[in-house]
């Protein structure tokens, strides 16, 4: 199986090209978390294909995390697709709509016209889904997820919900670097409160227009980035009247930093770049 590994701010997959490499649709979630073994695979976050359209759009992207669930949407992975169905000429467009599970993804790709490079990708992630159905949440109605308590080991802490297409629960701390990632992001991954489970966001803002952010991603753990998540943290920052609607932060995360906009038309705007780590074959494709 050929693959190109890519990655946006070090939140890295394993891409494959369905329309040079038709996998089995049953076989993609094992393959996703063979991949992703960094002693006996590849080493990536997971599996991210690229294929075909079913609504038409110029191409369909699905997640597999590393544990081989389907993600519905990756910022970081957008960027990615962008870039590569640019460079690779599988598309002449520097406006694309891509397909995902979420919904339909516009990107805008910045370039140097000398060479072709894609240095930059703006993507329009859509409207943030507010209610606590959106997410959703055990119990949940259409009310907003917003400064909600949760029970971890016996203490108590505040989040807000946000959907981006995928769930994510934000949490607003005073150092981002002295949060036990590791060790209270699984449980409130898998916590009662979220029946399919949730991205977890650990964040400071620093001026009305900056913010730390680290993650625990649903399906894969801690990773250098979360363009999904980054989102999430800015529309709960405005909703919890940290933030200022309609400017752009920039938020710094484990691997680089991302421009964030909540703008007036509702929808929320990613610019990052998207990065090639390399080629190859992989050979436990024969395999499956």
């Amino acid at each position: 199986m050929k693959f190109a590994k890519m990655h946006g701010l070090g939140n890295n997959y394993v891409y494959v090209n369905l329309w040079d490499e038709p996998i089995p649709e049953s076989a993609l979630p094992e393959i996703a978390v063979a991949v992703a073994n960094v002693n006996t695979g590849i080493g990536s976050d997971g599996l991210i294909t690229i294929g075909p359209s079913t609504v038409g759009a110029d191409a369909r992207m699905r997640i597999f995390n590393a544990d081989g669930s389907e993600g519905q949407t990756c910022g970081n992975g957008l960027r990615c697709v962008g870039k590569y169905l640019y460079e690779k000429k599988l598309s002449a467009k520097k406006n694309l709509h891509i397909e995902t599970k979420a919904g339909p993804a516009m990107l805008e790709l910045h370039m140097n016209e000398e060479d072709g490079v894609v240095h930059e990708i703006t993507v329009d992630m859509g409207e943030p889904r507010l209610k606590k159905s959106d997410l959703p949440m055990q119990n949940g109605d259409d009310s907003t997820a917003l400064r909600e308590l949760i029970q971890v080991d016996g203490q108590s802490y505040q989040f807000t919900g946000v959907s981006m297409g995928n769930p994510h629960a934000v949490f607003f701390v005073e150092n981002v670097n002295q949060v036990d990632v590791a060790g209270i992001g699984p449980k409130i991954e898998t916590h009662e409160f979220f029946p399919e489970r949730v991205n977890v966001e650990f964040v400071r803002v620093l001026s009305p227009n900056e913010m730390d952010f680290r993650v625990w991603e649903r399906g894969s753990g801690i990773t250098q980035a979360c363009g999904s998540g980054a989102c999430a943290s800015v529309v709960a920052g405005v909703l919890e009247n940290r933030l200022t609607r309609g400017q752009e932060v920039m938020v710094h995360l484990a691997g680089g930093d991302l421009a964030i906009k909540w703008a007036e038309d509702n929808h929320v705007y990613m610019r990052g770049p998207a990065t090639w780590v390399c080629e190859g074959e992989w050979m436990g494709a024969s395999f499956f």
